[in-house]
């Protein structure tokens, strides 16, 4: 009896472990390498050379481009985290009337996350093209000289950008679920009280959605650190160094100058900063992020208000 007890608590176990050690192999186990490698001088073609913090001091107090690529990650995160946001939430809201076709366009908005970054990389540098692109014919439809994106340091940032928020499919789908849990009788009692949908949204589907929107946050932080792909296809980092993230300067320290202490050193670096602005948006959330009760006394009181208003 004791045996089969003991089976019994062990098949749960067995269904999990492929995970568990994929889990241990692939992500912890080369988390804890990099660690190690980060204390050494590590290059492709020779023994690797204790060096303790010599990796990090030259980082901080030698290597300019370190900080060059560090402000324009910043600089990128600071614009693409909140445009990113905004156009999932607003396509979000689009798919979610009741309006023929509406499938349709769902799978038109989500498709572009399916794509691979090459294609899509192949694709915007043809729109981007300064000389022959789409956009800047489109522009010049409308009397407007369209700029260089590619190839002038003062906009090609923002053409990857205007990139990366091509593939805001993901998070429209994430928004598109929980507005469509959003019970319907809620709308329709703020509707009969007088609320237009202005209002219905900033005091009913917003406060509902900040939870969504904590983890939305989250995640295009991450993901703003770590693009690599796309900047590596449309501009490799140039012109001049303009779009030299930081993802693609670990990546070229690790691949293209065989660095490899140096460049996990570079990303236990990447790995601090993401941990920092995560702190501080899970310590800024207790204002801003309501959960269900919650949510649901804010969208009671937006509905007093808007009575009191009325008397």
């Amino acid at each position: 009896m004791k045996q089969k007890r003991i089976s019994r608590k062990a098949i749960p176990y067995l269904f999990i472990l492929p995970w568990i050690i994929g889990f241990l192999v692939f992500t912890i186990g080369p988390l804890i390498f990099s660690l190690i490698m980060s204390f050494f001088n590590w290059p492709l073609a020779a023994d690797p050379e204790f060096v303790g913090f010599g990796n990090y001091i030259e980082m901080f107090t030698s290597d300019k481009q370190f900080f060059k690529s560090l402000t324009i990650s910043l600089k990128y995160a600071a614009i693409f985290v909140p445009l990113n946001m905004i156009i999932a939430l607003f396509l979000a809201m689009l798919i979610t009337q009741p309006v023929r076709g509406v499938k349709v366009f769902r799978t038109i908005f989500y498709i572009p996350t399916v794509i691979s970054g090459v294609a899509v990389s192949i694709l915007w540098g043809w729109i981007l093209n300064g000389d022959y692109g789409v956009l800047n014919y489109l522009l010049s439809l409308l009397g407007i000289e369209g700029p260089k994106w590619l190839v002038d340091p003062a906009w090609a940032i923002l053409a990857v950008i205007i990139a990366s928020a091509f593939g805001v499919g993901s998070m429209m789908l994430i928004f598109y679920t929980d507005i469509k849990n959003i019970p319907i009788d809620v709308y329709e009692a703020a509707t009969i009280d007088g609320a237009n949908p202005a209002r219905q949204f900033f005091s009913i589907t917003l406060p509902i959605i900040t939870p969504t929107i904590l983890f939305n946050l989250i995640t295009s932080i991450i993901s703003s650190f770590q693009q690599v792909t796309l900047v590596m296809l449309l501009t490799g980092g140039g012109p001049l160094k303009s779009t030299y993230f930081y993802g693609l300067y670990t990546y070229n320290n690790a691949f293209k100058h065989h660095k490899l202490g140096y460049a996990s050193a570079n990303a236990w670096v990447m790995f601090i900063i993401i941990l920092f602005l995560t702190a501080l948006v899970f310590k800024s959330s207790s204002a801003w992020v309501f959960y269900e009760s919650e949510a649901g006394g804010v969208a009671k009181k937006g509905k007093k208000s808007k009575r009191g208003g009325k008397r």
